[in-house]
């Protein structure tokens, strides 16, 4: 396919903003090319400045777990617009998403509204940090809990040593506060916190890591990491920003029968607009700003607009069979393309959760950020050219997770599958 208008956007963007894009995975770098701008989007589809179409497993990263424009989710968005955009004030659409919020994770007895994913777990850091009085947080390589600076940082040289900084403009001040372990290694968690005995506020996990590719959780990890933050006296922040309405109504917690003292959240439960939470007992949410001394506020927060998208979104999503129409339609993507693989003698390992899948092209399973780095990005580089030739939009990166919606039609399934078979015989 030709891509003439995205290609004189590209060049006419790189003048007015950094690299072309307001989100670095956006310029396609890690994949060869050049990255399309789209114009218009509905269904399972999305289409880009010349007008060409491409079933879209990105979904905006996520939220669109109903297809793009969902008709009652656009009538949602068009009424609360004609009331006003922003307030900055309290609105009863706030009070209505809050306990949708609440009643889908029993251990969510308040919740916090925020503007986006990272604003949840920075301020659920903050929270954890102010509650504990402790300075050190745990977090995993590979795992992506936002940009804010104690968590962009990767692990050390040893168990017991603090994480680096991965960005310039990070003091190194800042990232000593951080333990960086290896995801899926609970021996390893056990002896960081060992070695930082009464000094760790929180660990922060993704129960999926969907920031490596897709990588499940092992049996009993995280029932694991919750014993030990019991005992140790060490806050559990789990981040649903990218699985919470995703792999179950109840998030990853509901599926893997684990709850967090934290919870944060984000994407989906804006029905596409920019929004983020986090939550947990009544106890430790009163500790924030204004029943508390730990401070978090933000203009935008609980705007009408995303509270407006969010709960036409979570009612569509309690409608009965959803979740197994979305089990079904992602198995039967995975089958073909597994048997797409298989007949083209490529060796890969696709790994699914739910409506959450990535195809790897290493050899075994991806169980931490060292197996996902042992994948052969230039084999993914070739493989996502070539899908997005046949017009079948992936996520830019090998470390990134798919992401299946309701809107997908067994059509469009078996289109993705043979375009598969055949970017997988060339690469």
């Amino acid at each position: 396919m030709k891509h003439d208008q995205s290609h004189d956007y590209f060049n006419q963007a790189k003048q007015v903003i950094p690299g072309g894009v307001n989100s670095p995975v956006r310029a396609f770098k890690s994949v060869g090319c050049e990255p399309l701008f789209i114009d218009h989007a509905a269904g399972s589809r999305i289409y880009d400045a010349d007008n060409q179409s491409y079933i879209d497993y990105v979904g905006s990263w996520g939220p669109m777990i109903l297809g793009h424009c969902h008709p009652k989710v656009v009538e949602a968005i068009q009424q609360a617009a004609a009331g006003g955009a922003s307030f900055g004030a309290p609105t009863y659409k706030e009070i209505e998403l809050a306990n949708m919020v609440c009643e889908a994770y029993p251990n969510i007895e308040m919740v916090r509204m925020v503007s986006s994913g990272t604003e949840a777990t920075m301020s659920a850091i903050r929270l954890a940090r102010g509650c504990t009085g402790r300075d050190k947080i745990l977090k995993f390589d590979g795992c992506y809990h936002g940009h804010a600076d104690s968590l962009l940082v990767k692990a050390g040289s040893g168990a017991a040593t603090f994480g680096v900084p991965t960005s310039p403009g990070i003091p190194a001040d800042f990232a000593k506060y951080t333990l960086t372990a290896t995801y899926n290694d609970l021996d390893d968690v056990k002896s960081m916190v060992a070695a930082n005995k009464d000094e760790i506020a929180c660990i922060i996990i993704e129960p999926i890591a969907g920031n490596m590719g897709c990588v499940p959780p092992q049996p009993g990890f995280l029932q694991g990491i919750r014993e030990l933050c019991t005992t140790e006296g060490i806050i559990l922040i789990i981040d649903e920003v990218m699985t919470g309405f995703r792999v179950a109504y109840g998030g990853a917690q509901e599926r893997f029968d684990v709850r967090g003292d934290l919870v944060c959240l984000g994407k989906i439960i804006g029905g596409g607009l920019p929004v983020g939470a986090f939550g947990g007992k009544k106890e430790l949410m009163d500790q924030l700003s204004p029943e508390g001394g730990v401070y978090q506020a933000g203009t935008l927060s609980g705007n009408p607009l995303a509270m407006s998208a969010g709960i036409a979104t979570l009612k569509l999503l309690q409608e009965e069979g959803f979740y197994q129409q979305i089990e079904e339609k992602s198995a039967y993507l995975e089958a073909g393309l597994r048997q797409a693989a298989t007949q083209a003698g490529v060796t890969t390992c696709l790994q699914r959760v739910g409506g959450m899948f990535c195809t790897y092209f290493c050899a075994g399973l991806v169980n931490n950020f060292n197996d996902a780095l042992g994948s052969d990005t230039e084999a993914f580089g070739r493989y996502f050219r070539s899908m997005l030739d046949s017009g079948i939009n992936l996520a830019p990166s090998q470390f990134e997770a798919g992401f299946m919606s309701i809107a997908h039609s067994k059509d469009d399934l078996d289109q993705t599958i043979e375009a598969a078979a055949k970017a997988l015989a060339a690469v």
